[in-house]
């Protein structure tokens, strides 16, 4: 697997947008290859369990004009750790530039996430569901921040429960999204699915809050 994604993103110069939900690649091999993908502006890597902040922050060094991120984890895959905030530090200092960010079920403290806050100025929409540790305050939010959209710690707004072997099942949250998937892109062994425009990114069923 690992071999086939390195021969496959040899001429990923001019990606634009990239899904790897479920992808066994980790910080080593995201370093490697990081440099090819400068022209990214959206990544999902959602459900990628061998990867951590030492590729998050290989993304964000190389990938100057990335806009949308997506980093959501299954509640199973955290449980356990002790904190993902380092995550959350290489997101904030290396990707400026970000207005959606969705990090659903990570181990997040109020202050990473306060970090992030500060560091990207042009966030719009930032998905905490279920990352029960993050205590924020509405007026806070409302008054610093007027143009974010938080959604969570709680979660109230699921579809289904979220099964692992569904990873890669959307379904709008924003029914006024004029977001577009294309799954006719390239790299199909790779199971990557290239799609036009993120806006109200498609979202993932998730567990109740407990």
């Amino acid at each position: 697997m690992l071999l086939s994604l390195s021969f496959g993103f040899v001429s990923a110069g001019s990606l634009q947008t990239l899904q790897l939900i479920r992808s066994e690649i980790s910080d080593s091999l995201v370093e490697e290859i990081a440099g090819r993908f400068s022209t990214l502006t959206f990544l999902d890597v959602s459900c990628c369990n061998k990867m951590g902040s030492r590729a998050l922050e290989a993304i964000g060094k190389n990938c100057k004009s990335l806009v949308g991120l997506c980093r959501n984890m299954h509640p199973l895959t955290t449980a356990g750790k002790l904190s993902q905030d380092e995550e959350a530090h290489a997101i904030a200092t290396t990707m400026p530039k970000l207005k959606h960010l969705e990090m659903a079920y990570h181990l997040l403290s109020t202050k990473s996430v306060l970090e992030i806050l500060s560091c990207c100025p042009e966030l719009e929409l930032l998905d905490l569901r279920g990352c029960w540790h993050v205590e924020l305050n509405v007026k806070f939010l409302k008054e610093t921040f007027p143009k974010l959209r938080v959604l969570g710690p709680v979660v109230v707004d699921y579809c289904r429960y979220y099964e692992m072997n569904e990873c890669d099942d959307y379904s709008d949250y924003d029914e006024s999204s004029d977001g577009t998937w294309d799954d006719e892109g390239g790299l199909e062994e790779l199971e990557v699915r290239f799609y036009e425009g993120f806006g109200e990114h498609p979202e993932y069923g998730w567990p109740t809050s407990p």
